[in-house]
């Protein structure tokens, strides 16, 4: 005798309790761009580019968005594990967020000292290259479902110690980033290492006044008048000496994960070819 089909009804699907299926769906509709972490970080973004928009006239509001924009990076991995709520996408946000932050705030470096122009575009370059390569190799070599800062004490000790401890990697990228927000601060303040654009020139009453070249609002000219001797250097200066041996060393670890990460693809790459049979020999004629 047949088994007879339970079918759909006001009492439940396929058998299952209503409340048991509503559950389900709500589960199912769950909102990966809603989580409180990923919320917090649009709240980054939006807070990084309102500083970028004062940041060539106003250093004061510009560094207090900025900081906060990056102390944010903390709070975000706090309420993801706290909610848990920690997603791929969420960590590719984050990831995202601080790299272009970061770039952003170079690129003002290099126009305001552009001597060191080069330098400036050097780190962006190592900064973004590191990253992208430690992810991609990451992804390609440990499968989709690994972490990138989940580090093989084999294949890289510093690495291992600098993403293994949240303490050492936040205090990493904190004075990372307070470096180079005092290097913008002395564009203001420091005429040491922030020359002006305009020679004072003497005024035929004998006082001394500043050329009036580019007076345009939006000219070099303006925007130098504008930053002129507006900062004390001091504290920018104290800031810059302490978080200088932290930021080389950022860039020494960068350097580190973009070399490991392109021998564990060179590694991936011969084991491929070796499976491939790869160089075929050719064949005499």
């Amino acid at each position: 005798m047949a088994t007879p089909t339970v079918r759909e009804n006001g009492n439940g699907l396929n058998g299952r309790p209503r409340g048991q299926v509503s559950q389900e769906k709500k589960e199912q509709q769950e909102n990966i761009f809603l989580f409180i972490p990923n919320l917090i970080g649009y709240a980054r973004i939006v807070l990084a580019i309102i500083s970028l928009y004062f940041m060539p006239l106003h250093p004061r509001r510009c560094s207090f968005l900025y900081s906060v924009s990056c102390l944010l990076d903390a709070v975000d991995g706090v309420a993801a594990r706290r909610f848990q709520q920690s997603t791929k996408f969420g960590a590719i946000l984050d990831m995202i967020t601080d790299r272009c932050t970061t770039a952003c705030l170079l690129v003002f470096l290099a126009s305001a000292f552009p001597r060191w122009a080069i330098l400036f575009q050097g780190l962006i370059s190592l900064d973004l290259a590191s990253h992208y390569v430690h992810m991609y190799a990451t992804l390609t070599m440990g499968g989709s479902g690994q972490s990138h800062k989940k580090i093989d004490e084999g294949r890289s000790w510093i690495l291992k110690q600098y993403y293994s401890n949240n303490n050492v990697l936040f205090t990493f990228c904190a004075l990372n980033e307070t470096f180079f927000i005092a290097l913008y601060l002395l564009s203001f303040s420091s005429p040491l290492i922030s020359p002006q654009l305009l020679e004072t020139v003497p005024a035929q009453n004998g006082t001394a006044t500043k050329g009036q070249l580019f007076m345009h609002p939006w000219s070099a000219g303006a925007m130098e008048l504008a930053r002129a001797n507006k900062l004390d250097s001091t504290v920018p200066w104290i800031l810059a000496g302490i978080s200088f041996p932290v930021m080389a060393g950022k860039q020494f670890i960068n350097v580190v994960q973009l070399v490991k990460a392109s021998r564990w693809l060179a590694e991936g790459d011969l084991a491929e070819r070796k499976k491939l049979g790869l160089p075929r020999k050719k064949k005499n004629i």
